[in-house]
């Protein structure tokens, strides 16, 4: 039965263009393809809802304004320092400069050609985690908020990671997988780091829970890794079982000193009267399993009122409102096309000037029922469908419906814009 759900909503996401999928005659590629981040991308209600995310993933991160600043950092840098030549790690080549050096493997080779050892010593690096371009920026931040401690950087950004083996498609050519991660490095006194990290613990494991219709999904375990330092994964169970969707850990001092070889004493912050090194907690989250936890959290099965038939539910994806693409859709029911027409055009200029994001079912040309325009909605997880009629000309009453509570009523097309911000905004104090 979990099976099933996991192919209707795979169904459902690559419909409705949540997700992207492969070539026919199977469009969606598998669940461990997007789990993995080997695939073609989101479609534009995905990317809608994975923004969303990270809209509210920065509302967290700098409700402590006053210490946590935003930063940003390149895709690709130079070899680290220390870095062995044409070690590990991922390295951007240009195609030319690379056969130039394969071909000088061979007997044509010409005199003062690279080597490939030299083409990978000076290649620059895709990053494989955020941290390193975040702790690159510690002095100059440190700056900011007078070596006053704990302080934090903020980071989202793509990263890259090489694919199990298990998921390679050949042995012997390793395959690169990329991810939309989000980050907090957040810099503290050593005596005070295990406190901020069972703090950021709570703090990331609420936030989670938060956004989702069955909380207890979300789950956390903790462990050490090989120096003994501690650490917990926040983990989603979907159906095939529990994947991590977060890292918290406390780094302690190792890899900042790594960073700033020589003179530490730039690294010195203020803890009371004290000058302390601080300790790194990195909290690193992967923003689009996050958004495949949310597709799963949000899958609701209901009765299907165009057919009585067993195998036909109505599929509602019940994401919370602040993670939902689409807030409103508009439709025209009965009445003069042309005008009611341009009364929704002029309703969509309003609620998008209050970015309120609206679809325009108006638009469409093709006839079909209510019924079926409100399972195509509830699909696209739409908070309310707005049916706009000639009553709309007469007296400027509309429909609204909603997705959640499938009830109808009447509204002045006046207070729709009040309404829809409240219904947003109490939905995300809760």
């Amino acid at each position: 039965d979990e099976a099933a759900s996991g192919e209707e909503l795979l169904e459902v996401c690559w419909r409705r263009h949540f997700l992207r999928g492969g070539a026919e005659p199977r469009p969606a590629l598998p669940w461990r393809a997007y789990l993995s981040g080997c695939h073609p991308g989101f479609g534009p209600l995905g990317v809608a809802l994975r923004g969303n995310l990270a809209a509210q993933w920065w509302d967290s991160a700098l409700a402590f304004r006053e210490q946590v600043f935003a930063v940003d950092a390149p895709l690709h840098g130079p070899p680290a320092a220390g870095a062995p030549r044409a070690g590990q790690g991922f390295r951007l080549v240009h195609s030319e400069t690379l056969g130039e050096a394969l071909q000088g493997k061979g007997c044509s080779r010409e005199p003062g050609g690279p080597s490939l050892e030299e083409v990978l010593g000076t290649a620059g690096m895709l990053r494989e985690s955020l941290l390193p371009g975040a702790l690159a920026q510690y002095v100059s931040c440190l700056e900011l908020v007078n070596k006053r401690l704990p302080c934090g950087l903020a980071q989202i950004g793509v990263c890259f990671h090489s694919l199990p083996e298990s998921e390679q498609l050949n042995r012997s050519l390793r395959r690169i997988g990329e991810r939309t991660t989000s980050l907090l490095a957040w810099f503290s006194s050593p005596r005070t780091a295990g406190q901020w990290l069972d703090y950021w613990l709570r703090q990331r494991l609420q936030w989670w829970r938060k956004f989702a219709v069955g909380p207890s999904n979300f789950s956390s375990s903790d462990f050490q890794d090989e120096e003994g330092r501690r650490g917990f994964n926040l983990h989603y169970s979907f159906p095939w079982g529990t994947e991590t969707i977060e890292t918290l850990k406390n780094l302690g001092d190792t890899e900042l000193l790594q960073m700033y070889p020589g003179d530490s004493s730039k690294l010195l912050g203020r803890d009371g009267r004290k000058n302390v090194i601080p300790h790194v907690l990195s909290v690193s989250g992967n923003l689009d399993r996050g958004v495949l936890a949310y597709l799963f959290d949000s899958l609701q099965l209901a009765e299907n009122p165009l057919t009585k038939k067993k195998n036909s539910q109505r599929k509602v994806l019940k994401l919370h409102p602040c993670l939902a693409p689409l807030k409103v859709a508009l439709d025209v029911g009965k009445g003069p096309t042309t005008e009611l027409r341009q009364v929704c055009q002029g309703l969509f200029n309003e609620l998008s000037e209050n970015r309120i994001s609206v679809w325009p079912g108006y638009l469409e040309t093709m006839q079909v029922s209510l019924e079926q325009l409100y399972t195509k909605y509830d699909e696209m997880s739409v908070l309310f469908t707005v049916l706009i009629t000639d009553a709309t000309l007469e007296n400027g009453v509309v429909q609204l419906r909603s997705r959640d509570t499938t009830m109808k009523e009447m509204m002045h097309i006046s207070r729709l814009k009040d309404f829809l911000t409240k219904y947003v905004t109490s939905a995300k104090n809760v």
